[in-house]
């Protein structure tokens, strides 16, 4: 009986003593989660901080390292961490109000909601969405994806490239072909964005598109709207070649373009300013999303949407997004300062809008 009675007390001890063990691993498990390092788990937290946020200044977003210098947008997403892209996108917007709210720069941020601006403008009633075409800014993939999203194809791959831009076969109505009432409705109630790059790369990039490469289905950019160029702003009569960037400058510079413009048509679209598109100072946008840093803000504006598990845009190639300050310098090097200043007056409003920074060598 004795024996037996020691051998109880022994295995209670014993249990007393596992039962210490668990408690000091279940509180050391408990303070190392509480002080867990800043610089790891809980660093990703930061979210939290974007209800205080109220003006562009008082959020600063470090850059990446691989994004070079000459490139600064308002706010700067990151690669592989989505929770920092609704700050990206508040600083954006917030910047787009104050300089639609700047007088000095009224003429050249507001224009009115006229046809031209509701032309560019796509519509997906079934999920909401309106999308601004702004040209020579990746928006063939955008058109795939509302494509898709209203039900003509049932994927991006499937979509033959002679169907996206044929209004009548790729099943995208235009805002301007609903009723004023329906318009308005739309307007106030669906999910609205577009895209935007560098002003001045965008210009380059249509220039070459348009008139050095031109698709045999566009002949009338290099037989019709390059000679008319040609024969107002060229100034050595004796050049023979095709339409040089130096003339399309100085069209474009041209306080008194319009008159050629009104002759050119819808064409002008490729180079005309975002404010002349989309009437962002008018229309209230959900996003903006940058062509710099699209990796990061497609999935972010599908998630907005709330479109993310119904389509993916289409994969983006390596490097094709930078801004190529190289290009950009080496196209405006023959340039004169005179038509660069002129140039950039025009786009000045794209410029201060959508926050890219006036090109170096226009400070120098």
């Amino acid at each position: 009986w004795l024996m037996s009675d020691n051998m109880h007390h022994q295995w209670l001890l014993l249990a007393a003593c596992f039962w210490v063990i668990f408690m000091f691993m279940v509180a050391s498990k408990f303070i190392t989660l509480t002080f867990k390092d800043p610089d790891g788990y809980g660093a990703k937290q930061e979210p939290l901080i974007l209800t205080a946020v109220t003006k562009v200044e008082e959020a600063h977003v470090p850059e990446e390292k691989h994004w070079t210098k000459e490139f600064q947008p308002t706010g700067k997403a990151f690669t592989g961490n989505l929770l920092h892209h609704p700050l990206v996108h508040m600083e954006r917007l917030e910047l787009l109000r104050n300089v639609c709210r700047d007088t000095a720069l009224r003429n050249l941020s507001h224009t009115a909601v006229s046809k031209f601006v509701l032309d560019r403008i796509f519509v997906c009633d079934k999920h909401k969405i309106l999308f601004c075409q702004t040209p020579k800014v990746g928006n063939t993939q955008w058109k795939k994806v509302l494509i898709v999203l209203n039900g003509v194809y049932s994927s991006i791959d499937e979509i033959p490239e002679s169907v996206v831009h044929d209004h009548e076969k790729n099943g995208l109505p235009r805002l301007s072909s609903f009723s004023d009432s329906e318009i308005k409705k739309r307007l106030n109630l669906y999910f609205k964005f577009f895209i935007v790059r560098d002003p001045f790369e965008r210009l380059i990039s249509a220039f070459k598109d348009k008139f050095v490469h031109n698709p045999r289905f566009e002949p009338w950019y290099r037989h019709e709207i390059a000679p008319s160029i040609i024969r107002k702003y060229r100034r050595n009569r004796t050049e023979t070649r095709g339409l040089q960037f130096e003339d399309f400058v100085r069209y474009l510079g041209d306080p008194n373009h319009r008159w050629l413009d009104v002759q050119f048509g819808d064409h002008i679209i490729h180079w005309v300013t975002y404010v002349e598109l989309c009437a962002p100072c008018e229309i209230t946008y959900s996003v903006i999303g940058h062509h710099e840093t699209l990796e990061d803000d497609a999935p972010y504006i599908l998630k907005a949407a709330g479109i993310d598990r119904l389509v993916s845009y289409p994969t983006i190639p390596p490097g094709i997004t930078v801004y190529n300050k190289t290009k950009v310098e080496r196209y405006f090097s023959g340039i004169s300062k005179r038509d660069i200043r002129r140039l950039y007056a025009r786009f000045e409003g794209d410029f201060k809008l959508f926050g890219y920074r006036e090109p170096d060598f226009l400070l120098n």
